[in-house]
């Protein structure tokens, strides 16, 4: 593991509750499945589900694409000692709304899905903590004025600043042209069957590295929920969001000005680490960043300990 810190850093209704048993204990041998309390709230006419445990500051978690909530298991079981754990399921995915045209995925939306849970939760005291396209989302609400005030900290895996990942595609290599080729099916209306066979593939994958080998109602949870999200709907975040070619760089994106944790496995083949040059240019707080080198994309489930710890670390000295 490589730790850089660089300070001064630079660089950024109605609630239905349908189970009610969230308890945290240390070492407790009951299933998180089965400890989290479950929230439904309506967003401009959509429905978003959130699962929440724990007491304390609120740690807001924003999983990416293939995923849903329980991305996040092993940093909430831990980190849930200490704080209010609430882990969304992102319009599209497991028990979220699915809206079929593509504007519903449009970033103005997916940031008042982040302020609409917020605002349920009725905290003040927020951490955003996102991976992925969850990550996108949540630069850009740590950067836009009408939601930055809602979120004190921002913790970011493996997504880099859109500045950064959208100089990297403009200057990619062919090698890294592989790595985002998957991308320019998702944007690609014409593609749909193809997207829907890539997506496939990416929870197939992710089952037989992660969860396979789980407790059997893990696996059969984790199946359903995957059966449940909207390969079209993934596509759909791509078509609304992710850059065309010809690239260009992102250059109007304002400040961050809360702090900012960055972790980013070095092996990732989909968000190069060419993207994290300079981000402490247009942080304008404290910015720290952990690089684990032989890690790709998804740290959280390949080294969930030391992301667990890292994140924990730096919460104490913010």
């Amino acid at each position: 593991m490589q730790y850089r810190s660089f300070k001064p850093l630079v660089f950024a209704l109605g609630a239905f509750l349908y189970v009610s048993v969230s308890t945290c204990f240390a070492g407790d041998e009951t299933l998180l499945i089965d400890r989290v309390e479950h929230h439904n709230i309506d967003n401009k006419g959509h429905n978003i589900h959130y699962v929440s445990i724990g007491e304390g500051p609120l740690l807001l978690f924003v999983h990416g694409a293939p995923d849903f909530w329980y991305l996040w298991h092993e940093q909430m079981e831990t980190l849930c000692e200490d704080h209010r754990c609430i882990a969304m399921d992102t319009r599209g995915y497991n028990r979220s709304d699915k809206p079929v045209d593509m504007e519903s995925y449009a970033m103005d939306f997916l940031m008042s899905d982040i302020d609409a849970v917020i605002d349920d939760a009725g905290n003040t005291d927020v951490t955003l903590i996102a991976h992925d396209f969850g990550g996108l989302v949540a630069w850009n609400f740590a950067a836009d004025e009408r939601y930055n005030s809602k979120a004190d900290r921002l913790v970011i895996i493996n997504i880099t600043h859109p500045r950064g990942f959208t100089r990297t595609l403009a200057n990619q290599t062919p090698e890294q042209a592989k790595g985002t080729a998957y991308a320019r099916v998702l944007v690609d209306p014409a593609q749909e069957e193809a997207a829907a066979n890539l997506l496939d593939g990416a929870i197939k994958l992710r089952m037989e590295t992660w969860w396979n080998d789980k407790d059997a109602r893990i696996v059969a949870f984790v199946n359903e929920a995957n059966t449940r999200t909207s390969a079209a709907s993934i596509a759909r975040y791509y078509q609304a969001n992710y850059p065309r070619e010809p690239y260009t760089e992102i250059t109007d994106l304002p400040q961050i000005e809360i702090p900012v944790l960055q972790i980013h496995g070095l092996a990732d083949l989909a968000v190069y680490k060419d993207g994290l040059a300079d981000t402490w240019d247009w942080i304008d707080a404290d910015y720290t960043l952990v690089t684990y080198p032989g890690v790709g994309h998804i740290p959280q489930l390949e080294v969930p300990d030391k992301v667990t710890k890292t994140i924990r670390r730096w919460l104490r000295t913010q």
